[in-house]
Order: structure tokens, then C-alpha cells, then sequence
């Protein structure tokens, strides 16, 4: 059984004392590809040094993540673009809105978000979204490239079962990941409704750990929780979920 955590910070500091230690138990766990979405300017170096430290296993994104989106965020992106370059990048990511803090800077998280997801377009990679509490900001500027092969996927899934299917139709994946093992959470009719051909796994590392584990550190090898409780959620075994979820994950990254 193979499995990809397709989202993981495992180049925060958070990791600092034990690194090697965790991608040894993501590995031991099954867990083949690691893939490391970018937050901004300042997180590349690490990123890219893991990249090197774990190659084949860790694959790194380029991308400047909405919450860091400040007055200096053009000349960041001018950068980030000038890396993409000269390294090998699997996706553009992650982008998005987030609202969820502050909505008085949602004009330039919009200009940094068309400008990636054209960025994206033109590198012919997929883009990973950030959407917190802007589902219908995000579609709104999706649509806006609309016939333009665009595609990605849609980080953290939250929304409504309206807005998987907005999604999906879109072109993109749904990422799932620890909040699908919440008590309250609503992914699992979401999950049932649209099919396991629509999901990638994740874990979000450091965040958004899956029960047992939720409220601590979270971390690649927890992706096989996430799994099962989608095995459970459809009716079929682990390794059937992870078969589809792994193949799923490499088309859309081409890898």
C-alpha cells in the first residue's frame, strides 16, 4: 500500500528536533511522496534544503500563501518567480484567500492570486488552493481563467457538497485531510457524494492533526488515519482507497 501526503510544512521549525525521525515514520508507514507546498520568500531556503536532504521523497511547490501577502508581496512573487526558474517545482502553491483574520486585504490577495494561478497556467503546473472563510471569492477568480487548463486543487476542503461539485467541476481535486475524522465534521457526506476519483489525502503539517491526535503536532505518517477513515466513509478497504487516492495524486502532479 502507497500512499502521498500532498501537503506538508515538514520545513517548519516545528520539525527542527526531529525531522529525520518523522519522514523515517512517514516512510515506514507507507507513505512514498511528501509534498511540500511553499508559504513565502522566507520559507524557500528550508524547503528547498529538505528537498535536497530527502530527494525523491520530499517534492517542493513555489508559491506565496495569502496570510503573507503584505505591502512587499509583487516584489515577492517578482522572486519566487525567478526561483521557479532555476528549480524544479511540482506545483504553484499555496495560493488563495484566507478572510478568515482580516478581510481589509482582500484586493491584493486577489492580484496575487490571479497572478499565480497565471503563473501556473503558463509553467502547465497545477495550483494548490488556500481557502479559508472565501469559497465564493476563490470560484469567482477561478472562473475568471475558465477554458484556460487550469488545474489543482482546492487545499483543506471546507465547503458545502454545492461547492465540491463547483470544484470538481472546475477541473479540481478535493484535498482531504484531518478534519475528515472530526466528530461535527460534514466530509464525510461530501466525500460519499462525489467518489474517491475527486480526492488527494493531506495532512497540512504542523496543523490540523486527525483524531486520535487532534490538538497536537501533526505529521506525514498520520495520513494512513486519514486514509482509513476514507476506506471507512466508502465502504471499501485502506488499500483500495489508497490505490485510487495515489494515482489521483500523481496525475495531478505529474509525478
Amino acid at each position: 500500500m502507497q500512499l502521498i501526503d500532498t501537503h506538508t510544512h515538514l520545513f517548519l521549525p516545528e520539525f527542527d528536533t526531529d525531522r529525520d525521525e518523522m519522514v523515517n515514520r512517514a516512510v515506514s508507514s507507507g507513505v512514498v511522496k511528501l509534498l511540500m507546498p511553499n508559504i513565502d520568500i522566507h520559507t524557500v531556503d528550508a524547503m528547498l534544503s529538505a528537498d535536497d536532504r530527502y530527494e525523491g521523497i520530499c517534492l517542493p511547490m513555489i508559491g506565496l500563501h495569502p496570510t503573507s501577502v503584505s505591502d512587499d508581496f509583487i516584489s515577492q512573487l517578482d522572486m519566487l518567480e525567478d526561483i521557479a526558474a532555476k528549480h524544479k517545482f511540482i506545483a504553484v502553491g499555496e495560493t488563495g484567500i484566507d478572510l478568515y483574520w482580516d478581510k481589509t486585504h482582500l484586493d491584493r490577495q486577489s492580484e496575487a492570486f490571479r497572478r499565480q494561478v497565471a503563473f501556473a497556467i503558463r509553467s502547465d503546473l497545477p495550483v494548490v488552493i488556500h481557502s479559508r472563510n472565501a469559497v465564493g471569492e476563490v470560484f469567482s477568480l477561478v472562473d475568471e481563467f475558465r477554458g484556460e487548463k487550469l488545474r489543482g486543487v482546492l487545499h483543506a476542503f471546507s465547503g458545502d457538497r454545492r461547492d465540491a461539485e463547483k470544484a470538481i467541476e472546475l477541473g479540481f481535486m478535493l484535498g482531504i485531510g484531518g478534519p475528515v475524522t472530526f466528530k461535527n465534521s460534514q466530509l464525510d457526506t461530501i466525500v460519499k457524494a462525489v467518489g474517491p476519483e475527486h480526492v488527494i489525502l493531506e495532512t497540512d503539517a504542523p496543523y490540523l492533526a486527525p483524531v486520535p491526535y487532534r490538538g497536537k503536532r501533526n505529521e506525514s505518517s498520520y495520513i494512513c488515519i486519514i486514509n482509513k477513515r476514507l476506506a471507512e466513509i466508502l465502504e471499501m478497504s485502506e488499500e483500495e482507497t489508497a490505490g485510487i487516492t495515489y494515482e489521483n495524486s500523481c496525475r495531478l502532479f505529474n509525478i
